[in-house]
This record gives C-alpha cells, structure tokens and sequence, in this order.
C-alpha cells in the first residue's frame, strides 16, 4: 500500500504539466527505484505508471512545437532532465514506452544541439538502441534507427560516431535484407545505415560495402528482359525508392574510379525506373539520373550519353504527362520536377534554391547539394534550419563556414512569438476567406443575370 500511495501522490503532482510529477517519475528511473518497485511488474501497475510518465515520454510535444518552445520553456537543465527520463524509459519492459522514449530522444536531439552531454552518454545510448533494434519490432526498430541517424549527426565525424557505426552497422544491414522486417523498418534502417556512414566511415571497403547493400535492394525494381514496359509498384517499392536516394547520396562521396565503375552499371538501367506506375519512384529515378549526370559532367566535361535522345524523350514526357489514368496531384508534381530534371539533362542548367535560416541564407545551386540537403532535411525534420545554424558538422558539409555568434538582443528581435505567429496565420487565412467569399458572389451575379 506504501507503494501505491507514493506512486498516486506523484502523479498528483504531476498535473501541473512537467513540474513535480515529472521530477518524481524521472527519480523513479534514474534513482534506481524503477528496479526495487517493478512498476511494470503487473497490467495494472504498467498502465499506471505509463500515464504518470506520459509527461516527459509523450514525444509529440516536441514534435508538434519544435525549437521555438525548446528555447522560451525550456532551459538547458530541463532538457537534460526531461534526455535522462527518456534514456531509462529505453529499458522498459513495455515496447510502447520504449519506442515513445526513443521518438522523444530523437525529437530534443533533432531541435537542440546536446554535444557534450550526448558525448558522456553515447554508448548508453548506443546499447539502448542496439537492444531496440534486435528485440523490438516494427515501430520500436523504426524509432531506434531513426534515433541512430541523429546521434552520429549531433557527434559529427570522428572516432564516436565511428563506434557508433561499427557497433550498430552489421544489425542494420541485417534488419535492411531480412524480408521478414516491417517495410517501414526497413526503409528507415537504409536511411540511417548511408547517413552514418556518410558522417562515420573512413574505411572506403565500409563505404563500398554499404553501397553494394543498398544496390542489392534498389535493383530488384529494375525492368527484366522478359518484363513488359511498365515497372509494377510491390509493397517493397517504398524500400526501393529510400535505398535509391541514399546510395545515391553516399555516391557523391565516392572515389572517382568509383563512381565511373557505378555509372558504367546504372546508367542503362536506371531509365527503365521512369516507368513505374508510382511516381515517387518515377521521381526518385529521375533526381537519380540528373545528379548521375551531374557527377559525370564533372569528371568528363565532354561527357557522351548514348541514349539521350530516347532519354530526353522519356523526361519530357513526363515533363508534359497528361495521362488521365494519374491523380492531378501527382500529375503537377511530377512535370515541375521533370521539367528541372530535363534543363539539367539537356542543358545542365539547375534552378537555384534558396534556403534561409536565422539570419543566414543558403543556396543550392547543383543536385549534390540538393540532394544532400533534402536527405538530411528527411531525418532533421523541422530541426533542419536550426542545425543548419548550430551543427558544424552540417555547417561544413555546405560549406557555410564556422556558426554565427548573435547575442540575446539580436535573436530576440529575430524571433516571432507563437501568438504573433498565430495572430499572423488567422488573418492571412480571413482573407483568402474574404477573397474566395467575393468571387463566388461575383458567380452568383453572372448567374442571376444570365
């Protein structure tokens, strides 16, 4: 009864949204007592402990306000508290507690630069999510790889996310070629498999080696010589297109003989892919193509494609795809997208992006860049622009140069508040509200007086 008591008297005061309720359930984890009560010993004592910590292991409070509340609500010291409740929550015996712990590491990680105390606790970290990935299912292993690929982004290159890599390395590959794995599982492990090796390997046979992995998935989808002339969409098609845009990505880093050795086997084959019947992979295949180009270009200034009337005839196609059997949406983002693959194919022209964030300004003016940006954008999320500031591992990979130093006066006067933005979006959506309004009465009147 003891027991029951402590437990109902925290969560009293736990009401008042992460004060002490949370400060008690996390010293239930991390004191040690987690062990001597067994809170999950029994169906009833799970469910009441798990809505007592959902305080602190709920990630979507992270995930729904980003940095912005990470940086007025929250000081360096909440955040570690709030990392250190998640990382004992990791060993729960309950998967559903595991995987919101991971999600909430993963979201704080994603929208606050953490070094040093990530740098204390990574191989805790590490063997936590080595065991979500061996014993967890599905969702679990999703969220541990998902995890896996911001940790070696937070510690950047160098001997820790090398052992990071070494330690979870061979359980991805295993989890990416096991065609008993969730798919959604799958896709996430190829993704965090190339970015940590991207950021980690050293060892161009580690890089090779994953590179043949990832073709080993993507090639599957390739058109055979008995097959017809469309490539049919299978429930592995998602796998697909996720480990075709990472080897891709991990392709910009290759060797120069390398890369000769990739496009002399891919670049026949890849157009086959512009013809599947799912238009993410239709994409994918097309971004694929105009960076392989690009790499070519770069390393033969007079470099000949063979085909490229035939493959300037499928882009443009798709460029200018009218077919009434494809949903209008996909229909208009497939011709923006082919019609910049086509300048790049034909006239290696790329439209220049640009990415603004805190005071600074990014362009991406080549699909190297592009496609690097749009891989890490994937895994950071919202996170990304914040990063793009603080992170300066990312900060050299686009060359922006050592982080920019403002003082509180400055970012404050940069910052909108969550009221001045809502105030902003209310009146922006009263007037489109008043505009639509206006010209529906204006049909109104043309149909009155006809």
């Amino acid at each position: 009864m003891p027991k029951n008591r402590k437990r109902n008297t925290a969560h009293r005061g736990g009401s008042g949204g992460g004060g002490s309720g949370a400060a008690a359930a996390t010293a239930a984890t991390a004191g040690g007592q987690h062990r001597n009560v067994q809170p999950f010993s029994d169906e009833d004592a799970s469910i009441e402990t798990m809505s007592h910590c959902s305080g602190y292991s709920d990630p979507s409070s992270f995930a729904e306000d980003g940095p912005e509340v990470l940086d007025e609500e929250g000081t360096q010291e909440d955040l570690e508290y709030k990392l250190k409740g998640f990382i004992d929550l990791t060993l729960d015996k309950s998967a559903k507690t595991r995987q919101a712990a991971l999600e909430g590491i993963k979201n704080v990680l994603a929208s606050k630069m953490l070094y040093e105390f990530i740098l204390e606790r990574r191989m805790t970290l590490t063997d936590s999510i080595e065991r979500c990935l061996k014993k967890g299912k599905g969702d679990e292993q999703r969220a541990a790889a998902a995890l896996a690929s911001v940790l070696c982004i937070q510690l950047g290159p160098g001997i820790e996310s090398e052992e990071v890599l070494k330690t979870l390395g061979p359980i991805l590959k295993k989890i990416i070629c096991d065609g008993t794995a969730s798919i959604q599982a799958r896709q996430t492990c190829a993704t965090c498999f190339a970015v940590c090796c991207f950021i980690a390997t050293d060892d161009i046979t580690e890089l090779y080696s994953t590179l043949q992995c990832l073709e080993n998935i993507f090639t599957k989808s390739y058109l055979k010589e008995k097959d017809t002339n469309v490539v049919c969409s299978t429930p592995t098609t998602a796998l697909h297109i996720s480990s075709l845009l990472v080897w891709t990505l991990l392709l910009t880093i290759c060797p120069i003989s390398e890369v000769k050795k990739k496009l002399e086997v891919h670049f026949h084959k890849l157009p086959s892919l512009l013809s599947s019947d799912d238009v993410n992979m239709r994409i994918a295949a097309g971004e694929s193509l105009a960076l392989l180009f690009e790499l070519a270009r770069g390393i033969e200034s007079d470099f000949f494609y063979e085909d490229m009337e035939s493959l300037t005839q499928m882009l443009r196609a798709l460029a200018t795809d009218g077919n009434k059997h494809r949903a209008k949406v996909d229909k208009r983002k497939q011709r923006s997208v082919f019609r910049d693959i086509l300048r790049a194919v034909e006239e290696r022209d790329f439209p220049t992006e640009t990415v603004k964030f805190g005071p600074e300004r990014m362009y991406i003016d080549c699909w190297v860049k592009k496609h690097t940006y749009d891989t890490f954008k994937e895994v950071l999320g919202s996170g990304m622009q914040y990063h793009l500031q603080s992170n300066e591992f990312l900060r050299n990979v686009f060359e922006l140069g050592p982080p920019v130093m403002l003082d509180a006066a400055t970012l404050k006067t940069m910052k909108i508040s969550r009221f001045e933005r809502h105030l902003y979006n209310s009146a922006a959506f009263k007037a489109r509200t008043k505009a639509r309004s206006k010209c529906r009465d204006k049909r109104a009147d043309v149909g009155e007086f006809f």
